[in-house]
C-alpha cells in the first residue's frame, strides 16, 4: 500500500493531464461529426475534403495522445477504471485474495479497497484488519 500511496502525487498530475486530453479528443471528435452531418445534409456536394481530412487527423492525434497518457499512468502498475471520475485501482492482496486499492481524484490518500468483481460500489474503508492482513501489491 505504501508503494501505491507514494505514486499518488505523480499520478494526480498525470490523471489531470489525461482528463484535459480527453476533453481535447471530445472537441475534435465533435468537430469531425459536424463535418459528417454537413456532408450528409449537402448530399455530398461542395465538400471541403481538405478540411474533413484535417479534422479527422486532429481527432486521431488527440486520441493517440489520450491513449499514451492513460498507458503512461498504467505503467505504474495501476488501472485507470473511470477517467471521468478520476478513478484508479491498484492491485493488492488481502487474506490471500487479489483485491484492488481504490483511489479517486480529490481524495487525500488511498482509503478504500474492494474485491476484483465488486467495483466502485463495493468500496470498503481500509481498516485495522485490512492493514494487518494486507500483504502488499499484487502483480497484474
Amino acid at each position: 500500500m505504501e508503494q501505491a500511496e507514494g505514486l499518488l502525487g505523480a499520478l494526480e498530475g498525470d490523471l489531470r493531464r489525461a482528463l484535459k486530453l480527453k476533453t481535447d479528443y471530445e472537441t475534435h471528435d465533435e468537430e469531425a461529426r459536424g463535418w459528417v452531418r454537413r456532408v450528409s445534409m449537402a448530399g455530398g456536394s461542395r465538400v471541403d475534403h481538405t478540411a474533413i481530412l484535417a479534422s479527422r487527423a486532429r481527432m486521431a492525434e488527440a486520441l493517440a495522445r489520450l491513449k499514451a497518457a492513460i498507458d503512461g499512468i498504467q505503467e505504474h502498475g495501476c488501472l485507470v477504471k473511470d477517467l471521468d471520475m478520476g478513478l484508479i485501482d491498484f492491485p493488492a492482496m488481502f487474506k490471500g485474495e487479489r483485491v484492488l486499492l481504490c483511489w479517486k481524484l480529490g481524495e487525500t490518500g488511498i482509503e478504500y479497497w474492494h474485491g476484483v468483481e465488486e467495483g466502485f460500489g463495493g468500496r470498503r474503508r481500509i481498516d485495522a484488519e485490512f492493514l494487518k492482513k494486507h500483504r502488499g501489491e499484487a502483480t497484474h
